[in-house]
């Protein structure tokens, strides 16, 4: 019998390579004082050097058990430390997010080695905000939308292409219909964090909170 120690991993996981950009150097003795100032001079650094959908973030949420979830959408805008996402009420992060309104997103750019970590509370910003935010999305989506019934069983592609040609036949007689349920979501931070990649993983990392003040403060977190 050999004693040589077999090598479980599974072969498609060996010898992948991370890390391997030249990365910035994270200047933090020159931090904005409010995360959100951050994160804007993060995101144009990202258009500028032509990051792939800058504005994908992954929404984590828990359900009623406490059990997460999580899924990547699309972020719509920054205000300030309020950072806009949008759903229907009715999908599972829309039950979740009525159920326990704290979530957080996360960011991260492979090509320049940068993650942002966001954490606070989502609220609905109302009817209007929400038809208003449905009317600028492509017309398929709001087709797709207008459907319903995100993340219950679907028989078929067939029965998804009949509702879908229903859909659209709608919204070509009303263009201006919106899903009465569609919903743009604030999500009011107090802690961010900033991460930097290092390939040596000395990863330089900020964080900011918001104190009991209503003030923010930041400082340096340990790789």
């Amino acid at each position: 019998m050999s004693d040589t120690k077999k090598d479980n991993r599974n072969p498609l996981f060996r010898g992948l390579k991370s890390l391997t950009g030249s990365f910035d150097i994270f200047d933090t003795e020159n931090l904005p004082g409010r995360p959100g100032e951050l994160f804007l001079l993060w995101f144009e650094d990202a258009l500028r050097k032509q990051v792939t959908e800058p504005h994908a973030v992954t929404l984590s949420t828990v359900d009623g058990e406490g059990r997460p979830d999580a899924r990547t959408l699309i972020l719509k805008d920054v205000h300030g430390e309020t950072f806009y996402f949008a759903s229907s009420m009715e999908s599972r992060k829309g039950i979740q997010l009525q159920e326990w309104p704290y979530a957080a997103l996360t960011l991260y750019w492979p090509a320049v080695g940068r993650q942002i970590r966001l954490r606070g509370r989502a609220s609905e910003t109302g009817e209007k905000a929400g038809a208003e935010d449905f009317r600028r999305r492509p017309n398929e989506a709001r087709a797709v939308a207008m459907i319903g019934r995100q993340s219950l069983p679907l028989g078929s592609q067939a029965e998804l292409e009949s509702e879908l040609a229903e859909q659209r036949r709608y919204l070509e007689e009303y263009p201006q219909a919106a899903a009465p349920l569609w919903r743009l979501y604030a999500l009011e931070i107090d802690e961010a964090e900033f991460w930097q990649a290092d390939p040596g993983r000395k990863h330089t990392r900020v964080q900011y909170r918001l104190n009991d003040r209503g003030e923010w403060e930041h400082g340096l977190l340990w790789p």
